[in-house]
């Protein structure tokens, strides 16, 4: 009995706590320093100079597809084995591993999306100082400097990148903890936290000891660097010299604190290097906790220094607890290269259903099936369109996931059929915490089937999360994914149907009682300790459930799931979210970088609470909030259990009004952010991206994080502050144009705008050179306005012309890639013609039906026409009623009653 009492007190306060976190901000004592990470400590006391490595250059070979090479350590007099690749599409890939390690290191898979293709190297020079290898090209050059041991990327005369450049490369081995000859041989003794280690009341075993890996590289010229999230800070990564580095390390970090290097719920290890000349990246593929430093300085022929005559350096180093050494170069040079590359290793974001770009109801926790009705039907009442509703982890029974609480939801597929009839769907948690309970099935089976995560005795582990005590499936097993995945067809998760999708919370994995409210690194997940793998738990997580929903269809259906923890390749399983936020302005503001950080490394599809999910916003911040999450990729409403109702219509009608407009301004621009994510799916281009993105040699965009472009045509720049009278937005492209989209009033490129503010503005520009199809005709959900009209709003450039694309196909199924069922046109406007032609990818594709025609085309930037002519693809010529406005230069072209899918052209004379 006691032992019972002591664990609910225990389950007791730390949902206390958590409920706290409304009016309290994070507790940084729970979550580890640099300082207080001993591998970090470690290696952040070796200090730049002279690297203790050399190349031995007698034990060179190459192949067509890599080169391989001892490096030797001149003091310990281990050896090390490097390898090196030139893959396609001028990328280097950088390995490096014990030579004979006395048991193998880690290497992660399941990331990479194939082995990736390789390209012929040769040897151009060699000599004792040094081999020259061949990177394609007739002057891209890698130079491996034998003593000290350095790597260099040259273009030309032009140094790219440096590796082990301020001799940072360290590498602890695996060793006997008594091996007393191998620590003579070091001429060290053991260091603190070398094989045990303990945070608070924590222990690590470290039953393998040491095995932390550095590296650093060096980037000429570079003064602007981005990526590594997830972090609450800004865009442009941070200087670290003096403080904590940047830290990935998944993590539950509720109300997290703002401008802050400390770890959040995903990790991408994947940095950016940008400027005038060249975009470059750095993929370091590892899943151990990392840390990486940044420092920012000048740099002269001779090393740094002070002194004038100086360029710009940015030296990068990356610290991880296990593994080895693996690295991918990406060497752009333009920004779209470097997407194209990475998305060659880790894939394109998945393309999403249409629906799930539509806006998001959710809140912790709607009671019971009369409350999710009445929820759905206040959103009709106040004419106000959604296609999901969420559920959370009140809605099982004792969070018991994949259950429902018989009470309060008795009857779900009656709830669900309520919502299909509406054509509107829901979505409902399933953590990768398991109530340990013997008369529950999923825990029964994951326990018999020897599916959970071991303890370091091989014990099954346990840990507390919301049901109470918790067992951890452990999802680096295949078989454990499959078996996760069965779960989600119809006859197993009882009460699911097909408009039931998936939300994964908690999966960094969060552990209440665990150290740093995750789990022991000394854990097993099969031979391997859970230190190796912990950032990669969360992307196993949503690719189990993404599978078990294709799975359920029989492969038909496109998922949708939600991930709280991502690590790189988690693009490909559906969306995440900034996790849990505060309703404060700062956590408004830093929703933008933080989205915009995810884009640059693969993950598009990207959100934050609206509203915030701890504490309560006033009507201003709630309004502004809704205006700002129009306009990001994952738009989705969330708030906690314990903070008051707030559905859109119950802040007045002034406010409702407001908020409606914004929801409304989303779903007429579906057609564009569908378009997007097809885009972003075929070419690993980000949806939401920043401005230096499409503006590479304009060093104004360097630092903005406070307006961004969707895609290349759309550009936003929401009201983020109290009390906001007017916002300034910078509109890039010297000789470009922009227009307003709510006034179409011209301004030019390359400029700062004050743009006066009103509650009811969201300052939205399209740029001049494009057409964007939008659909005006709102209805209450995405899937009720498939079959509506388009309008096209052709913003012209200076010269006269435009152009811009549109894609439709069902939007829900896979027949877009296995029957090639779709419609992609290229509209253009040249010569006062304006033109639609197919445009498919190579291959046959079937022809898709549409109901969906062209209702109206409004042309910004126009001289008024003495007649406009329509010519379809059956020939036949029509003329069409046009209007056209002096002031504003706007012609409006009305009712061309042309399909959406045919070839056709309209003429102005």
């Amino acid at each position: 009995m006691a032992s019972f009492i002591e664990r609910m007190y225990l389950q007791l306060t730390l949902v206390l706590s958590i409920s706290l976190g409304i009016i309290q901000a994070v507790d940084r004592s729970n979550f580890k320093t640099c300082e207080q990470s001993a591998f970090c400590s470690r290696q952040r006391a070796l200090r730049p100079g002279q690297s203790s490595y050399r190349a031995l250059l007698d034990t060179l070979e190459l192949s067509d597809s890599r080169l391989t090479l001892q490096l030797l350590n001149n003091n310990n007099k281990v050896r090390l084995l490097l390898e090196l690749y030139r893959l396609q599409g001028n990328i280097t890939r950088v390995k490096i591993n014990e030579l004979k390690p006395i048991k193998p290191r880690y290497e992660v898979p399941d990331v990479l999306i194939t082995d990736p293709p390789t390209e012929p190297m040769s040897v151009v020079a060699q000599d004792e100082r040094g081999v020259v290898l061949s990177l394609g090209g007739v002057d891209r050059r890698l130079y491996v400097n034998a003593q000290p041991f350095r790597l260099d990327i040259m273009e030309g005369p032009k140094l790219v990148l440096s590796i082990n450049s301020r001799g940072l490369l360290a590498f602890e081995q695996l060793r006997m903890r008594k091996d007393t000859d191998i620590l003579e041989q070091e001429m060290e003794v053991d260091q603190p936290g070398m094989w045990e280690e303990t945070f608070k009341s924590h222990v690590d075993s470290k039953p393998n000891g040491p095995s932390s890996i550095s590296l650093d590289f060096s980037l000429p010229g570079v003064e602007h660097v981005y990526g590594i999230p997830e972090h609450a800070d800004s865009l442009r990564l941070k200087n670290t010299d003096g403080g904590d580095p940047y830290r990935l390390y998944n993590l539950d970090v509720f109300q997290y604190e703002l401008f802050n290097p400390m770890a959040l719920y995903g990790a991408v290890p994947v940095l950016l290097s940008h400027n005038t000349h060249r975009t470059t990246g750095l993929f370091w593929l590892n899943a151990a906790e990392t840390w990486v430093d940044i420092s920012s300085g000048q740099v002269g022929l001779c090393g740094r220094t002070d002194g004038s005559g100086e360029v710009p350096q940015t030296d990068v180093r990356w610290i991880s607890e296990s593994g080895i050494i693996d690295v991918f170069i990406m060497l752009g040079p333009r920004p779209a290269d470097v997407f194209s590359q990475y998305a060659s290793l880790t894939g394109t974001q998945a393309f999403p259903p249409l629906s799930s770009l539509a806006y998001h109801q959710s809140r912790w926790n709607y009671n019971d099936q009369e409350d999710v009705a009445a929820v759905d039907r206040g959103f009709d009442e106040h004419d106000i369109p959604y296609d999901f509703i969420w559920l959370d982890i009140e809605h099982t029974d004792g969070k018991r996931y994949f259950t429902w609480d018989k009470n309060n939801f008795p009857q779900p597929k009656d709830m669900l059929q309520g919502l299909m009839d509406k054509r509107r769907k829901m979505v409902t948690i399933v953590d990768p915490h398991i109530k340990v309970d013997s008369s529950y099935k999923i825990h029964s089976e994951i326990r018999s089937r020897g599916y959970y995560v071991k303890n370091k005795d091989g014990g099954d582990y346990e840990g507390w999360c919301w049901p109470g005590n918790a067992g951890y499936p452990d999802f680096t097993n295949p078989e454990m994914r499959t078996w996760w995945a069965s779960m989600f067809a119809y006859d197993q998760y009882e009460g699911s149907m097909e408009n039931l999708y998936t939300w994964n919370d908690m999966n960094e994995p969060s552990v209440f009682n665990g150290p740093e409210v995750t789990m022991l690194k000394d854990a097993l997940h099969g031979p391997w300790e859970h230190r190796d793998v912990h950032n990669l738990y969360g992307l196993y997580v949503q690719m189990a459930t993404a599978e078990g929903q294709i799975r359920r269809s029989g492969g038909l259906e496109r998922p949708f799931v939600l991930s709280r923890s991502f690590f790189a390749g988690s693009q490909r399983y559906g969306a995440v979210w900034t996790g849990d936020n505060s309703a404060e302005w700062g956590h408004l503001k830093m929703s933008i970088p933080m989205c915009l950080s995810l884009g640059l490394v693969g993950i598009s599809f990207c959100g934050a609470d609206v509203g915030g999910f701890f504490k309560t916003p006033g009507t201003e911040l709630l309004v502004r909030w809704y205006q700002a999450g129009a306009y990001q990729p994952f738009f989705r409403a969330h708030a906690h259990l314990d903070t008051p109702r707030r559905e859109p219509w119950l802040f007045g009608p002034d406010n409702t009004a407001l908020i409606r407009e914004a929801v409304r301004q989303r779903y007429a621009l579906l057609p564009y952010w569908y378009l997007q994510f097809y885009q972003a799916h075929r070419t690993g281009q980000p949806v939401m991206r920043p401005l230096w993105v499409e503006y590479p040699e304009d060093v104004t965009t360097f630092t903005i994080d406070d307006g961004y472009l969707i895609g290349r045509d759309l550009l936003v720049h929401p009201v983020t502050d109290e009390g906001s009278r007017g916002v300034t937005v910078y509109l890039p492209g010297n000789g470009e144009v922009w227009y307003d989209v709510h006034t179409f009033q011209r301004h030019d490129g390359a400029l700062h705008l004050h743009i006066p503010v009103t509650m009811s503005t969201i300052p939205v520009f399209q740029r001049g050179g494009s057409i964007i199809c939008r659909k005006n005709r709102i209805r209450r959900s995405s899937s009720c306005m498939e079959n509506d009209p388009f309008t096209l709003y052709v913003a012209l450039d200076p010269q006269g012309n435009a152009e811009g694309e549109l894609y439709v196909d069902d939007g829900h199924t896979f027949k877009h890639e296995t029957d090639r069922q779709f419609i992609h046109r290229r509209l253009r406007f040249t010569s006062n013609t304006l033109s639609s032609r197919s445009a498919p990818p190579p291959g046959n594709t079937i022809p898709f039906p549409t109901a969906s025609w062209v209702e109206k085309v409004v042309i910004l930037g126009a001289q008024e026409p003495k007649a406009v002519t329509l010519t379809s693809s059956g020939g036949g010529e029509s003329s069409v009623e046009f209007e056209f406005d002096p002031v504003t230069l706007v012609l409006t072209l009305r009712k061309p009653d042309v399909n959406a899918g045919v070839d056709w052209t309209l003429q102005l004379q």
